[in-house]
């Protein structure tokens, strides 16, 4: 078993409730510490301080769950990468709904659910700050740069999802201070700032490595400040419009300077892109992850520390994977982006003009790491043969028959790496930042400077890597007919061509990593992008008839009614007349 710090979140402190608001750590202490046995300066001790540290790395596996994966999985089907799945559109209706673009409601469920989960996360956080700054051991500044972390993680998923949010980064808040606080206080590029802020106190103080594999490291902060300036970058402050309306050179030159190689000189690419989704002990935590969410299994408890939060993914193979929900399918879409032409280069703005042919298309080898396809085996697996039939597709084929790999565990690991309760989990690790990531900012924000050259031999070092990676795909070729063909860039190309590549090849590395969506809106691509995706979409997926996505409105989920009708006129609805 690995050595890690979340094998602790089924021990320590969970019992202790989640605070329902952002109180001051005194207000949770006395509702949780019995009265007359402990003294605040007893509470104030450094191993209370610890537990609290344990606990609010806790909640960030704890607090979602299969319909909430803090992962992003359940709103990236919003994206071209994929569709919603399972057995119909009534089967996750409201996700059904986030899909097409149409009678999404602010009243339901699950618009609220995920801004609730991710708030009382926060409030852990900020429990813990508030303990730590009144504590004194040696650990105490390197543990309150882990807490920054994690506030400004719980900050960033939420304002992807909702862009104008309350920013919670005073942890002594009373119970009437957390009430006056407003969503529309700070403007887009400043709400970015104060995540920015965040870690930048982690920055200057996390180590270069640690002991416990889930907590941040200086690189960790810096693959995250890289991040939050693109997203910066792209400014999005008309308040009456969710339009880019410049892109920021000074944002763009930051995420030059925090994806600096010299910051990850103990992290690399991994020699076969498979690596990253393996959950034996021996890949996990591998060069490449930068930060993961880490699970664990034979812990003590009766299904260890596992990753319920894909549960829904699997498929429903009768005799292995039964309850198996099929849901977060790849589209044909993804699928056609994984064409190569002549020269092993993408197709770009022409790889949906036909469907993916297996006996006489080019492929990148990424696709067949990325999507199961029908006449392929599941997971590398041949005694799972994918076929075109109700076992594939709980929808009878309304959803196609493609099946998401990186969240997937092969059914031979049954009882060991994945594990049946409720629904199919796993231990396998979640990375929330890889290198590869962080080489694709880098070149995206040369290709927006205009340093082309550069940008391109980045791209060059991860297609690279994409045409080595065929270690569990080698035979591919010779017994099911398919042709690998990724060939590097060359030549010289302008800034318009380079933004396009590197945006391509974004989509292929990062597919079915629940990043698209968000790209798509981050770039100013989303409206454009997705009603082109759903006139050529319709072919192979019917539900896409009436989908429509409506530019100022649907690149962000609305405030949910309850928290808005409970705030007392502090909150503003986002634009879009929900």
């Amino acid at each position: 078993m690995k050595t890690r710090i979340y094998q602790l979140f089924s021990v320590g402190l969970t019992s202790i409730a989640i605070c329902a608001a952002l109180t001051s750590c005194n207000d949770f202490l006395d509702e949780h510490v019995p009265q007359g046995t402990l003294s605040d300066e007893q509470v104030k001790t450094p191993k209370n301080a610890e537990a609290m540290v344990v606990s609010a790395y806790a909640i960030f596996t704890t607090a979602e769950d299969i319909n909430s994966s803090f992962s992003m999985w359940n709103f990236d089907v919003r994206s071209d990468d994929a569709y919603k799945g399972g057995s119909g559109t009534s089967d996750g209706d409201v996700f059904h709904q986030l899909e097409v673009q149409q009678g999404v409601l602010t009243t339901n469920w699950n618009i609220n659910d995920m801004w609730v989960r991710l708030y009382n996360s926060l409030s852990r956080v900020n429990t813990a700050i508030a303990l730590l700054n009144e504590s004194d051991y040696p650990m105490k500044q390197q543990r309150l740069a882990e807490m920054k972390f994690l506030r400004a993680y719980g900050h960033f998923l939420l304002k992807r999802l909702y862009k104008n949010i309350p920013f919670v980064t005073n942890e002594n808040l009373t119970y009437d201070e957390y009430n006056a606080l407003s969503n529309t206080s700070y403007t887009n590029d400043e709400g970015w700032q104060l995540i920015v802020d965040d870690l930048m106190e982690a920055y200057n103080t996390l180590p270069a490595t640690q002991a416990d594999k889930g907590r941040p490291t200086k690189a960790s902060a810096a693959a995250f400040l890289a991040k939050v300036y693109l997203y910066k970058a792209y400014r999005q402050d008309d308040a009456k419009s969710n339009q880019v309306t410049s892109i920021n050179q000074q944002d763009l030159e930051k995420v030059i300077e925090f994806t600096n190689p010299s910051l990850f000189s103990n992290y690399g690419l991994e020699d076969d892109l498979h690596n990253n989704f393996r959950p034996e002990e021996q890949y996990e935590n591998g060069r490449e992850s930068i930060w993961a969410i880490q699970y664990s299994r034979n812990d003590g408890s009766t299904y260890g520390n596992l990753n319920w939060s894909y549960g829904l993914i699997p498929p429903n193979i009768p005799g292995a994977t039964d309850g198996g929900c099929d849901f977060y399918k790849p589209s044909q879409n993804l699928v056609n982006a994984y064409r190569t032409g002549d020269d092993g280069l993408p197709l770009l703005d022409t790889f949906n003009e036909k469907d993916y042919d297996r006996a006489n298309d080019n492929a990148d080898p990424r696709l067949f790491l990325t999507v199961g396809i029908p006449g392929l085996p599941y997971m590398f697996n041949k005694n799972y043969m994918m076929e075109e039939t109700s076992i594939w597709s709980r929808s009878n084929g309304l959803y196609g028959y493609n099946v998401s790999l990186k969240q997937n565990v092969d059914p031979a690991l049954i009882d060991q790496y994945l594990i049946k309760g409720s629904y199919w989990a796993s231990s396998m690790n979640r990375i929330v930042f890889r290198y590869a990531d962080v080489l694709l900012m880098r070149a995206e924000a040369y290709a927006q400077l205009g340093q082309t050259d550069q940008a391109i031999s980045l791209v060059n070092q991860i297609r690279t890597r994409a045409a080595q990676s065929t270690q569990m795909i080698g035979n591919y070729p010779s017994l099911y007919g398919v042709k690998f063909y990724c060939a590097n860039y060359r030549g010289n190309y302008s800034k318009d061509d380079a933004i396009r590549i590197v945006k391509m090849e974004r989509r292929l590395e990062m597919g079915m990593e629940c990043e698209r969506f968000f790209d798509l809106v981050r770039w100013g691509d989303a409206a454009k992008v997705l009603n082109k995706y759903y006139s050529e979409e319709i072919a192979h997926c019917a539900i896409y008839t009436a989908a429509h996505f409506t530019a100022n409105k649907d690149e962000y989920l609305p405030i949910p009614f309850e928290q808005l009708s409970a705030s007392n006129g502090k909150y503003t609805q986002n634009i879009g007349n929900w």
